[in-house]
């Protein structure tokens, strides 16, 4: 296809050559260039390293041409803008979340001055004009990375760019042909297409090249997955991916389609031209789309669930953003000023204006953005059911500051969602409060986060039914060495755990305590009873009848592992061994 549609262009420029009158030679032109277009990324640009996208492309250009005007000289200055179709969500899987993050703004940007020989062939009104060109493109990279987060701790940077500079240079040649069609003697349009291409490794001190190193990955993580930290490392990320990171560096290189008017001075013999008619100035539209997008102020990420408001007079629109951050589109408005505002969580969006002049703008849509500031980080949790992971409707959640004890509810809604907003720097706790239903208490924590570039904190917290003889480990539940008082820790999940028993008052339980195998039989015997007792005596004070409860310690004789004594095991497998739980001896729903 590329062979035909040469020999078509190179037929049809020898056909225009010949077909010229040799006889009168011209003195040489000048002309000056408009153009606007898109810059189409080529080659290893637009694959999987650099993801950029089609963006656009404005530019001038300055030829001199010789006597005859067929052979010239040119300058060529243009500037062009590819965004990176690279936008991927935070990856989560059991104890930890793969989270890209961009520092920069998520595009390439490029301005190029180049400066080579020119061809023009005429004929009538139409010219084609041939012209290769050299220079120099400066070039503004992205930058963004991923890390690996395993228990709230960042261990390994799984990708990222690194390019010596942001801001490189690079030699850079452009070749292409222009179709240009004469309206006057000193106007035309014309449609042009080039190709754009960086060479070199270098230019100067400056490395011209994209850089990009990333770990590849063998295999996905699953949701499920749990990535096992041994001495502050992750021991298992290489199943994942490769133990060496591979180095990546491209050029960029473009196919540009544009089009624009060319100026054309100093033409020595023209023929009298009849004065065209006067054109009919087309109208101006009186009606246009209008979308209003909603995005976080500090990540750049858009916004779901933000009421949106158009005035326009005496009319308002309200609608809801979806989950791309789009209020509904407003169709066939009529022209006008529409004032807008947006708000969430009882903060307000930024404002923003369309004014009448909005209207005269080419397009059928008119597009604005607003952004919203709300310094808190977003809790999105779901309620599933740990036999089978099933979305849970219509659980109440209760959300608690630690540092404050201050609680809020919330119930989850027919997707098994709820949404809390979290202070910066703080710990909170979360369980289900429901009858007939057990929870754990997770640790939700915001210390360590940066809002400028994480939103989101994800959850899933597992709910099982209660029934007679099923048994609940409590987590968190920790007891100083050699002690068996409550600690303020315990106290909170030891609180929720008497919510529970008033929310079902058929129920009674046995609440164990068990140790791993370090010490002595007999000693942990009695130190467990003793804890198993405590937490007993907790409850009875919070209002629990002593009749609904049995404390029994059973010290190291229900281990979980192998770890028994004079068993070498590491921390991690003997803390497995050390826990409360809770066994229901009797329980009928009522």
């Amino acid at each position: 296809m590329k062979k035909i549609w040469l020999i078509l262009v190179i037929q049809l420029i020898t056909n225009i050559v010949f077909g010229q009158n040799t006889e009168v030679k011209e003195r040489g032109q000048w002309q000056g260039i408009v153009f606007g277009g898109v810059a189409m990324p080529m080659g290893s640009y637009k694959s999987n390293l650099s993801m950029a996208k089609n963006g656009p492309l404005v530019g001038l250009a300055v030829d001199k041409y010789f006597k005859g005007n067929r052979f010239g000289i040119g300058v060529d200055l243009r500037a062009f803008q590819n965004n990176i179709g690279y936008n991927p969500d935070t990856l989560h899987f059991a104890n930890g979340f793969i989270a890209p993050t961009f520092v920069n703004e998520k595009r390439y940007r490029h301005f190029a001055a180049t400066l080579g020989p020119s061809y023009k062939a005429s004929v009538s009104k139409l010219d084609i004009e041939a012209f290769i060109r050299g220079g120099v493109l400066f070039q503004e990279f992205p930058e963004y990375y991923s890390d690996l987060t395993v228990n709230n701790l960042t261990y390994l940077r799984l990708e990222n760019t690194n390019n010596p500079r942001n801001n490189a240079k690079a030699w850079v040649g452009l070749g292409g042909l222009r179709f240009s069609y004469k309206l006057s003697s000193s106007i035309a349009v014309f449609l042009q297409g080039d190709y754009l291409n960086t060479f070199g490794s270098s230019f100067r001190k400056d490395s011209g090249e994209f850089h990009y190193r990333k770990y590849e990955p063998l295999k996905p993580i699953d949701p499920t997955d749990v990535i096992v930290i041994n001495q502050g490392r992750p021991v298992d990320i290489y199943n994942y991916f490769q133990d060496v990171p591979q180095d990546y560096k491209n050029h960029t290189q473009t196919l540009n389609v544009t089009a624009g008017i060319k100026f054309i001075l100093g033409r020595s013999k023209e023929p009298v031209k009849q004065p065209e008619p006067a054109k009919t100035v087309a109208p101006v539209p009186q009606f246009k789309d209008i979308v209003v997008v909603v995005k976080d102020k500090q990540t750049g990420i858009a916004l779901s669930g933000v009421i949106v408001n158009i005035k326009n007079g005496s009319e308002t629109y309200t609608s809801v953003t979806n989950a791309n951050g789009e209020a509904e589109r407003l169709k066939d408005v009529k022209r006008g000023t529409y004032e807008i505002s947006g708000i969430k969580n009882a903060i307000a969006a930024e404002n923003a204006k369309i004014t009448d002049t909005d209207f005269n703008q080419t397009g059928n849509t008119i597009y604005r953005e607003i952004l919203h500031d709300d310094p808190r980080f977003t809790l999105i949790g779901e309620t599933i059911h740990i036999k089978d992971g099933s979305k849970l409707a219509g659980i109440n959640t209760v959300l608690t500051k630690t540092e404050v004890n201050t609680n809020m509810n919330q119930t989850s809604d027919a997707e098994g969602k709820f949404i809390y907003q979290l202070e910066q720097q703080s710990d909170y706790t979360i369980v289900a409060n429901q009858s007939g239903r057990f929870s754990q208490t997770e640790s939700v924590t915001t210390k360590g986060l940066n809002r400028s570039q994480t939103l989101y904190v994800t959850l899933k917290l597992g709910i099982d039914d209660i029934e007679s003889g099923k048994t609940f480990v409590l987590k968190n539940i920790n007891y100083d060495f050699d002690k068996s008082d409550i600690r303020p820790d315990a106290a909170r999940i030891l609180d929720n755990l008497v919510n529970i028993l008033k929310q079902n008052p058929s129920l009674r339980i046995e609440l164990s305590s068990h140790t791993d195998s370090r010490g002595s039989d007999i000693y942990n015997l009695r130190l467990s009873q003793r804890r198993a007792e405590s937490a007993v005596k907790y409850l009875v004070n919070k209002g629990i009848d002593k009749s609904r409860l049995v404390a029994k310690g059973f010290g190291e004789n229900r281990l979980l592992n192998k770890c028994a004594n004079g068993v070498d095991c590491t921390d991690a497998e003997h803390e497995a061994n050390r826990r409360t739980e809770v066994k229901v001896l009797k329980y009928s729903a009522e």
